[in-house]
């Protein structure tokens, strides 16, 4: 089971994320929905599309913009459609 944790909080956890440039992407279902805030961050990956961000909010804290995903995902990366990636601190561990 692959677990993403902040701030003492697990924020997602899955035995079916999808690693891309060492990144495991999580499917949104595995997420927990509660710790994300919409950021209106957006930034172009030559192959992947346009990412978007959330802010993680978990006990009062905030880290802005730790996670994204590819709300329309090239056909390359078609594959990370509905998933979310972390980075920013939170902790990855299989």
């Amino acid at each position: 089971m692959t677990t993403a944790r902040w701030n003492g909080r697990i924020i997602a956890e899955s035995d079916r994320t999808t690693i891309v440039e060492g990144n495991h992407y999580f499917p949104l279902a595995a997420v927990r929905a509660e710790y994300l805030e919409a950021s209106e961050t957006t930034t172009v990956c030559p192959w992947k599309g346009m990412a978007n961000y959330y802010d993680l909010a978990v006990d009062g804290e905030r880290n802005p913009e730790a996670a994204w995903y590819y709300a329309e995902p090239s056909l390359e990366a078609a594959h990370i459609r509905h998933h979310v990636a972390f980075w920013r601190g939170v902790q990855i561990t299989d």
